[in-house]
């Protein structure tokens, strides 16, 4: 019997027998089609980062790679956690932004405000990256505009008024909200409240360690965020930054780092507990050294003679 197949002149891809056999017992059609897209990309690329060719939105293709993963077909995830934007941004074709903004006035809109916001007009790419964070990541648009509007704050706070921050940004910081599970506006706003107070406590970290009132970079910050997170007040840092400064004679953000996580996980965190354990720890032990028989014998004789003049 001729083929009913029709020949494309592509380049194939090949199932084994077996893969077909656990699918089609399975009867799962999003699992079938996901696998035949991985099988097309030669199983270099992940899952989830094909939400965007497939026009799925991150749960069908979630639901899709757990169903793969309980066949045995593909393997086993390494984590569970939203993955790096660089490795798995899934990419959307025009005509699929084009699509939601034809049919999504939501999602209209929240492109609309974000132009606003950043004061240009999104290029197809921008518009993809908002795509993704409302289609792949699942967070709502009032979620994402929230996003937006405090990366333009950060940006503007930390280079100055006009700036404004690159999409590619935004959605990196996407990426972050959706791993701590900040997907609802009481959620965000809990964040960004916890944020600013942690970012008006910056200035007096930065002169304890001796570098004025200029606003920290980026690695800086992580370092003063991490310590305070830790528990630490600005007094204690001071206390390590001299400890620092002793032992290198410069300020070193690892070094200081390192003395902070010591004291961290001993249980150390104001200036009043660094100060006893520093106490503690310059107190040499002070035991009784042992009597030699001589010694012995000579207090003895002391004794007996102490006593025969008393008598």
């Amino acid at each position: 019997m001729a083929s009913i197949l029709i020949q494309t002149g592509d380049e194939g891809v090949t199932l084994t027998a077996q893969a077909v056999k656990r699918l089609l017992e399975r009867g799962d059609g999003d699992a079938a089609l996901l696998y035949l897209a991985l099988l097309r990309h030669r199983g270099t690329t992940q899952p989830r980062s094909l939400a965007g060719e497939l026009r799925w939105d991150r749960p069908r293709i979630e639901a899709a790679e757990t169903v793969l993963r309980e066949l045995g077909l593909i393997a086993p995830a390494a984590e569970s956690l939203p993955p790096e934007p660089a490795e798995e941004r899934p990419e959307y074709r025009q005509a699929d932004i084009a699509g939601r903004l034809e049919q999504n006035a939501e999602f209209r809109g929240l492109t609309a405000e974000v132009e606003r916001k950043l004061g240009k007009k999104l290029t197809v790419p921008d518009v993809g990256i908002l795509l993704g964070l409302n289609d792949y990541l699942g967070l709502p648009a009032d979620v994402i505009y929230l996003l937006v509007c405090h990366c333009a704050e950060r940006v503007q706070r930390q280079y100055g008024e006009g700036r404004r921050p690159a999409m590619r940004q935004i959605e990196k910081e996407g990426y972050a909200w959706a791993r701590q599970g900040i997907d609802t506006q009481a959620a965000a706003a809990a964040y960004l409240k916890k944020y600013a107070r942690r970012q008006g406590a910056m200035p007096r970290y930065m002169r304890v360690l001796g570098l004025g009132d200029r606003i920290p970079v980026a690695s800086e910050e992580k370092y003063l965020a991490a310590w305070q997170e830790m528990g630490f007040p600005p007094e204690t840092v001071a206390l390590a930054y001299d400890k620092t400064v002793l032992k290198c004679h410069e300020l070193k953000w690892p070094y200081l780092n390192g003395i902070l996580k010591r004291w961290h996980e001993a249980g150390i965190h104001t200036p009043e507990e660094v100060r006893s354990g520093d106490r503690a720890a310059g107190k040499e032990p002070q035991s009784r050294p042992a009597k030699t028989g001589e010694e012995d014998v000579a207090w003895m004789k002391k004794y007996i003679q102490r006593r025969d003049e008393r008598e």
